[in-house]
């Protein structure tokens, strides 16, 4: 069909521009604009057609004869007024806000060439997912892989060289045949939105690699398609995600609504800016020509605008519904409650009450740290367990109550309205700081390679380069990396809560000291498989299997220490002289040894099912009720015995014949061995040992 000269009505709802087989409708919000022209791309031409319908704030019209593959932008007429809060300028082309598919990339500063500026796509949104069904995999035995799509695969051996980098890559044969191997049910991918480059890196010859930089909320960033066989962008991240589902692993979107690209007062106009800037953003009441800035990048979106807000409901609608995505970890998500019904309009939705909700709970804005503040049905990044972990392992700052606190699943934070322990997100490392590897290399940060003078980055990353910075041969600095390593991923995975790896630390990634590579799009932040540490990521799959082996590990009750119905303790915490620990010794500064006895939980109900195509690693996966993984659930007693000490330590047992069932420390952790009434705890290590029957 060709398209009509004319536009008609149309109607105001929905937003965007959305083919009815006949025609497109096209919608846009703006309350404050004078007029509102659609322009149409026809080659080098350029149509331009007014919308003339204005209702409840929307300008909207009807185009019949339009199809998808339809070209577009918009030009808003209004004051140009900054210092009322108006920033309209009827010369720019301007990206429509609800974008399914954007097309050609900005240059700086952003041209009023047609032929450059970027432009939304009308599609189609017709894929045959085929029997895609959901994992559903309950939070109790979710363990998640924060993933950057491009850096996963871009130097994987066994992916084609043509997807390496892309979403087909992410989900190659040889790349679920690793997540297998680890055993995880969930990938976090870092932002697909489509996001731009920052002026001063794009000078500089750099990009944001990371992606928190979102200017399209509904289009998946185009650079990482492989595009094969002429699949366009939103059909390759639909069949990336079906292939996902069919091996039983979870997508999740982490997503950045707290501020757009378009940054401070100096930033460009691309499209919220000059459609309705007063509207789209937090203005300062005394000083509406700047931004409020609570994310650090210039500006904040105003989700305390009615339409603002419908327009992140609509887009986290659309990912879950359109592209079948499982959840959302929200980028500085104090910013989007503030002053917003955010929140409550969360709770009260039907469609994203099924899918995972992630808050990283703070922004940079006056009371900005909020975690355990977040209502149920939310899980919260829980950076007092990365801190008081590392402050115990690797600085000795934190003494044994508070890595206990942390063990036991931060319920001082999270234990409250009914909130269960897996409102917690545990994690040690994550993209922003250092890797597992450079945690135990590196004094200090090097962030030399990002042209800020070494002033980017955390300056405080409790870490401990056990006696040499950097890489280094000395046998003794390399066998207490090791060791600290594997220690602090056991910590990781006998806490309760939801554990969190990031991708690359089972490999044994380095990133030379740097602890902000945002903007390093290259080997440095590219998963190195040729050099993978094959015992490391065996280590990390044990663990994960042990996790799912012994569900008092994935409790979804509060350890509390009273008995259970058989009598037991939920928790016993064990000195190693063979006795509860007391008071005084949670007050000892002194004490760097110390276990946690953990009671049986029931196992009635579990039935395991086959699941043909979708079934993990070792072929069995459970029902909700009962752990993903491969190892019949065991209700017996759990002994987890710590040793930070330099030296080794010995723990006189509680009663009964034990199997030691891992070592870190051991260069073959998981063999087994019985223990009776004494184990030694290795230096820098930890033990898990079952109770016999």
């Amino acid at each position: 069909m060709s398209a009509g000269t004319d536009l008609a009505a149309g109607r105001p709802w929905p937003l965007g521009a959305h083919w009815d087989g006949r025609g497109v409708n096209f919608a846009l919000f703006s309350a404050h604009a004078d007029g509102v022209d659609l322009c149409i791309f026809e080659g080098d031409r350029v149509r331009t057609l007014p919308l003339r319908e204005f209702t409840d704030q929307v300008w909207h019209g009807y185009l019949p004869g339009a199809a998808p593959g339809l070209r577009y932008a918009y030009r808003v007429h209004g004051p140009n007024a900054p210092a009322s809060g108006h920033r309209f300028d009827r010369q720019r082309l301007l990206l429509d806000p609800y974008a399914r598919e954007v097309l050609g990339r900005s240059s700086w500063p952003a041209p009023d060439d047609p032929a450059h500026c970027l432009k939304a796509c009308v599609v189609d949104e017709a894929f045959d997912w085929g029997d895609d069904v959901r994992p559903s995999i309950p939070w109790t035995d979710t363990v998640l892989y924060e993933v950057h799509v491009k850096g996963a695969s871009r130097q994987h051996p066994g992916v084609p060289e043509a997807l390496r980098g892309t979403y087909a890559g992410l989900a190659a044969p040889a790349m679920i045949d690793h997540y297998h191997r680890l055993g995880v049910t969930a990938l976090n991918l870092l932002p697909v939105h489509h996001f731009l480059d920052e002026p001063r890196l794009t000078n500089e010859g750099r990009v944001n690699y990371w992606g928190y930089n979102t200017l399209a909320f509904f289009a998946p960033e185009p650079r990482y398609a492989a595009r094969v066989g002429g699949q366009s962008v939103i059909a390759e991240f639909k069949t990336m995600v079906r292939s996902l589902h069919a091996a039983g692993l979870e997508v999740i979107l982490d997503v950045v609504f707290n501020h757009t690209a378009e940054s401070d007062e100096a930033g460009p106009t691309l499209s919220f800016r000059g459609i309705d800037n007063a509207s789209y953003y937090r203005l300062p009441a005394d000083n509406p020509a700047g931004y409020e800035n609570f994310s650090g990048c210039g500006n904040t979106l105003n989700l305390a605008c009615p339409r603002v807000l419908q327009m992140v409901m609509d887009a986290l609608r659309y990912w879950v519904d359109v592209m079948h995505v499982d959840g959302f970890r929200f980028d500085l998500a104090a910013a989007l409650t503030r002053d917003s019904a955010f929140l409550h309009a969360k709770r009260q939705d039907p469609l994203l009450q099924r899918v995972k909700l992630i808050a990283e709970p703070w922004d940079i804005g006056p009371d900005g740290y909020h975690l355990g503040r977040f209502l149920p049905g939310w899980s919260e990044w829980n950076d007092r367990f990365r801190d008081d972990v590392r402050a115990f392992w690797l600085t000795h700052e934190a003494d044994v109550g508070q890595l206990a606190q942390r063990l036991a699943g931060s319920s001082e934070v999270f234990g409250f309205a009914g909130r269960a322990p897996q409102a917690g997100i545990n994690f040690i490392t994550a993209h922003d700081g250092f890797t597992l590897r450079d945690l135990v290399s590196y004094q200090s940060r090097h962030n030399e390679l990002n042209g800020e003078g070494n002033r980017d980055g955390h300056g405080h990353n409790l870490s401990w380069n056990c006696g040499e910075e950097g890489e280094s041969e000395d046998p003794q600095v390399l066998k207490k990396r090791r060791r600290l390593q594997r220690a602090l991923l056991s910590t990781l995975l006998m806490a309760q809560g939801v554990p969190m790896l990031q991708s690359g630390d089972e490999l044994g990634r380095t990133q030379a000291g740097n602890n902000n590579a945002y903007c390093q799009d290259n080997t440095l932040t590219w998963l190195d498989w040729r050099h993978a540490d094959d015992g490391l990521i065996d280590f990390v799959a044990g663990l994960v299997s042990l996790r799912q082996r012994f569900p008092q590990l994935r409790r979804r009750q509060w350890l509390t220490g009273k008995a259970t119905a058989d009598g037991q303790p939920d928790v016993l915490w064990w000195h190693p002289a063979g006795r509860p620990m007391q008071d005084t010794d949670w007050q000892s500064r002194k004490l760097n040894a110390f276990g946690l006895q953990l009671a049986p939980v029931p196992l009635s109900g579990l039935v395991e099912r086959r699941k043909g195509s979708r079934n993990a690693r070792f072929g069995l996966q459970f029902t909700p009720e009962a752990a993903v993984g491969h190892l019949a659930q065991e209700s017996c007693a759990l002994l987890c015995l710590i040793n930070r000490d330099e030296i080794p330590v010995s723990f006189l047992l509680p009663a009964g014949v034990w199997e030691q069932v891992c070592d870190s420390s051991a260069q073959t952790p998981f063999a087994t061995c019985r223990r009776e009434k004494a184990s030694t705890v290795p230096a820098r290590s930890v033990q898990f040992l079952r109770l016999e029957s």
